[in-house]
């Protein structure tokens, strides 16, 4: 195998990522100078040998604990839960969440086998043995994110720490008759008063 067709291929195994789309990439990568393709190269490899989990969250850091755990700007009672480290990055772009984070690594799913074991449970009760003024959920809005939300409220309860959960409804620039059913009655449930 020529070493285009393979490198095409392997970037369409990427997510997200088809035929075409890799086959973009690799002839950008073939047009530009070999500095930007050594680069590459080496930012891949040093992602696999520099970064691990952050032995508190979950989240990924070449530095353990990570920058948001010891980050003493940041207020440490506030815990939110997410299914995966690529969620971080998501609510903090909004710039309007100053808190800690807990990665789960998935969500409950009996069909795919994962059941509460194979989460960060055991380590999300254990930091909920601090001082946590609230603990807000952050799961996508699916079955799954749902089942998980709710058998995390009912594992914490006993602790009685308040749990929240990310409003719901519809987004921002969407018509409501597009929306489906339960994005609408989600929408009117969390709705908040002006």
């Amino acid at each position: 195998m020529n070493s285009l067709k393979l490198l095409i291929d392997e970037f369409a195994r990427l997510p997200g990522l088809g035929k075409k789309s890799a086959s973009r990439i690799v002839y950008f990568l073939l047009k530009a100078d070999d500095r930007r393709s050594q680069t590459l190269g080496q930012a891949i490899l040093d992602l696999k040998k520099n970064l691990r989990e952050c032995s508190s969250c979950g989240n990924y850091t070449d530095t353990d604990p990570c920058q948001i755990c010891t980050d003493p700007g940041r207020d440490h009672s506030l815990l939110c839960v997410v299914e995966e480290a690529k969620d971080i990055l998501t609510i903090e772009a909004t710039n309007e969440y100053h808190g800690l984070y807990h990665v789960l690594g998935g969500v409950l799913s009996p069909l795919n086998g994962i059941g509460p074991s194979e989460l960060r449970l055991r380590e999300l009760v254990a930091r909920l043995k601090k001082p946590v003024s609230e603990l807000i959920i952050a799961t996508n809005p699916t079955v799954e994110g749902d089942t998980t939300a709710l058998y995390i409220s009912k594992t914490v309860g006993h602790l009685y720490i308040p749990v929240s959960r990310l409003a719901l409804g519809l987004p921002v620039g969407g018509d409501i008759e597009y929306a489906d059913k339960l994005t609408i009655g989600r929408a009117l449930k969390g709705r908040t008063r002006l």
